[in-house]
């Protein structure tokens, strides 16, 4: 679930933002877009449902913040919300100058004024930005002088929103705070809605540490244990299950604490810290040694911890807990073979 509330649209300003490289140009709207109070709850459906993660992120330039146009124009609109529709045209023509690859389709362009919007519990308004590319063919059931006619048109799903950003206006300074989405876009141009016209950098907050320290202990048990030590795939599994379960079960995550209950043995604590360093340098990341553990950062990765014993084509073997109830041997013919014991068979 969300850890924000947004229930009240005040501004719309629609334009249609084609291809640059194919020359499709914009066709700037001439005013705010009106809508019936009826579909308050449609519109906010549409635009807000799509963003099921509490990852945010910042607005980032690499030498100005006030380099980045989005984080130009959004303050502007913040600062005179009545100025939304003559930011959304920048705002446009930007993302226009940004769609130069030739998969990238053309479509309506919204820029939206949330009022009221309470985040991780302060209250601020929101800016939305969306992009709606896809159309679908729907069918229409008329009845015409008592016979039921069908007729067909295309137009946009209301539950597939296809690239969106909300922008919180609070921390200003470090860019905003910024919930994303793209759901359209797969390979070399999903770049252009996050890298090129948003340009963001992944918020650093409990969320994004606990993801990150839970991706270096993975790299850590499955990539670099078995290149330096004699280490089993059931005792990589197993370290597996010890780490993700020490994050369920902590309320704050702290390094030494980690390394000695899930890690345990001397040497190979040495080569943890050894690697985390590594693993810093190589993916200019920075790994905190303490702070408050994500619930919901930890429910998202355990879905990649899942301890799994693949044995040629014939069998898996999920190892869920503990690691003495099975044995692995080899037979005098040269055959390999795991031995497993259990209570109960379910």
């Amino acid at each position: 679930m969300n850890n924000y509330l947004i229930s009240e649209i005040s501004k719309i300003a629609i334009h249609n933002v084609g291809n640059k490289l194919n020359e499709d140009g914009i066709s700037f709207s001439k005013k705010n877009t009106d809508f019936d109070s009826s579909l308050k709850d449609i519109l906010i459906s549409y635009f807000v449902s799509p963003f099921k993660s509490n990852e945010y992120y910042n607005l980032f330039h690499n030498t100005d913040i006030n380099l980045n146009e989005v984080f130009v124009y959004v303050s502007k609109i913040f600062d005179k919300p009545s100025s939304l529709f003559e930011q959304s045209k920048n705002l446009a023509k930007h993302l226009y100058d940004c769609s130069v690859h030739p998969k990238i389709k053309g479509g309506e362009f919204y820029a939206v004024y949330f009022n009221d919007c309470v985040i991780e519990g302060e209250t601020v308004d929101a800016i939305g930005l969306f992009k709606s590319e896809s159309k679908d063919t729907f069918l229409k059931i008329k009845p015409i002088e008592e016979i039921y006619q069908i007729e067909s048109d295309k137009g946009i799903n209301i539950n597939k929103l296809d690239k969106g950003c909300l922008i919180f206006n609070t921390n200003r300074k470090k860019g905003f705070v910024v919930a994303v989405v793209d759901n359209a876009s797969k390979g070399d141009d999903a770049i252009y809605w996050v890298d090129n016209f948003l340009q963001l950098m992944q918020r650093h907050d409990d969320y994004h540490n606990t993801q990150n320290i839970l991706s270096l202990c993975k790299k850590f048990i499955t990539k670099d244990l078995p290149q330096e030590f004699e280490v089993s795939r059931a005792d990589q599994a197993n370290l597996l299950n010890k780490s993700i379960q020490f994050f369920k079960d902590k309320d704050s995550f702290d390094m030494d604490e980690f390394a000695h209950e899930v890690i345990e043995q001397p040497d190979l604590i040495k080569r943890f810290h050894k690697f985390k360093s590594e693993y810093q340098e190589q993916t200019d990341t920075n790994i905190s040694e303490n702070f408050t553990i994500s619930d919901t950062a930890v429910k998202k990765q355990a879905r990649v911890f899942k301890s799994v014993l693949k044995l040629d084509k014939n069998f898996h073997i999920y190892i869920h807990g503990n690691r003495e109830l099975i044995e692995q041997g080899v037979e005098k013919d040269g055959r390999k073979f795991y031995k497993i014991y259990f209570n109960e068979e379910h």
